[in-house]
């Protein structure tokens, strides 16, 4: 079975004070309402990963990225067993060039949070077991299957 495939881009920069930021938005409607998210989401059909997060970016945030400022540093795979709609694969970008002001869109409101206090208990379940060393520049490639509740992170591999 093939699964959908989607990405994820987490956009980083310096704050004023000198301490490192990634930008992190509520989820407004779709799969994950209500947690806070990376910007991101399912690539159309014959849509490369890069393209996809380029449009995703500007869609959700209004920010323009260049493809080439795009670093990929993962690639995940979610697995719902009680809801297996919900499987999916997704490729994971970082990045710290672009232009433009945040702004809220009909997908989520961004904001920017320091990279050393993450708020991984907002975020999907997975979020806190490979998010920060993204942001250090390791690179991840797991598996996650996620329980019944839909929320809880049950296996890793």
């Amino acid at each position: 079975m093939t699964l959908p495939q989607v990405c994820v881009c987490y956009l980083t920069r310096l704050s004023p004070e000198g301490k490192r930021q990634v930008l992190l938005g509520r989820k407004k409607k779709g799969l994950g309402v209500g947690n806070i998210v990376g910007l991101g989401g399912k690539l159309e059909i014959g849509e490369s990963a890069v393209d996809a997060a380029v449009r995703e970016i500007e869609e959700e945030s209004g920010l323009v990225v260049a493809a080439s400022a795009l670093t990929e540093l993962g690639f995940l795979t979610y697995l719902f067993p009680h809801r297996e709609q919900w499987s999916q694969e997704s490729t994971v970008f970082v990045c710290d060039e672009w232009s433009g002001t945040p702004r809220e869109s009909n997908e989520l409101n961004p904001l920017w949070f320091d990279v050393a206090s993450l708020p991984v208990d907002e975020m999907w379940d997975d979020a806190r077991h490979w998010l920060p060393g993204v942001l250090a520049g390791v690179p991840v490639r797991a598996t996650f299957t996620f329980g019944a509740d839909l929320e809880s992170v049950v296996s890793r591999a």
